[in-house]
């Protein structure tokens, strides 16, 4: 798909991480009046970093950068195929939370950006309760927000605990494998807990991975 051409120069040289704390929205949409009003409403919840985009190219450019945690996709932006750029955003980054703003809803439309995972679906107009709504359970499901430290602790715990669950093993059994305690296994799982350097040597290669391909599967 042919996206619109976009002024370089518009896009700052370095995008700066969001802040520790705030969860990092992308907002694409052609309507000016609608990018400005999404950016005062969740700017004065304090808790969101507010990046508004009008192309998709400007989005893609500055999300390769900084990944958001949450992106708003409105899906009729004249002759861009909102449907399209879905599939651009979730195979470049996936696992990406997306919510599928629109004002023109329909049954069919929800049936198929459904199909491509998106988290949710928002007609417009939408009133303040809503979009707080849909966006604190985003939040509460991606576990977004929070310091980073404790993000990594549970995307790590959360990977090694689908490891072991594909190789349908115990607590006990994935223990015994990596010589670690079954207490140290159970609050690295539950994210109490980040496994020590040689903690995760040993998990790795008790599944036989590289410490670098679980590192690099949690996508953080």
């Amino acid at each position: 798909m042919a996206m619109p051409s976009i002024n370089r120069g518009d896009l700052p040289p370095d995008a700066q991480p969001a802040a520790e704390g705030l969860v990092d929205v992308a907002v694409l949409d052609d309507d000016a009046d609608f990018l400005s009003y999404i950016e005062d409403i969740l700017r004065d919840e304090g808790q969101y970093a507010i990046r508004t985009f009008n192309s998709p190219d400007a989005l893609f450019s500055e999300a390769e950068l900084r990944r958001p945690d949450i992106v708003l996709l409105d899906m009729k932006m004249g002759e861009v195929r909102g449907d399209a750029v879905l599939e651009q955003l979730l195979a470049r980054f996936p696992g990406l939370c997306v919510i599928v703003v629109t004002g023109y809803p329909s049954l069919e439309d929800m049936r198929a950006t459904f199909k491509l995972k998106v988290f949710d679906y928002v007609a417009k107009p939408f009133s303040l309760a809503q979009i707080r709504q849909v966006l604190a359970h985003a939040v509460e499901t991606f576990g977004l927000g929070r310091a980073l430290q404790n993000r990594l602790r549970d995307k790590l715990g959360h990977r090694i605990r689908l490891l072991r669950a594909e190789r349908d093993w115990s607590l006990k059994d994935l223990a015994q494998a990596a010589r670690l305690s079954v207490s140290q296994i159970s609050s690295i799982e539950r994210g109490a807990n980040l496994p020590s350097m040689e903690s995760l040597l040993a998990i790795a290669k008790a599944f036989d991975r590289k410490p670098s391909d679980i590192l690099a599967s949690i996508e953080f």
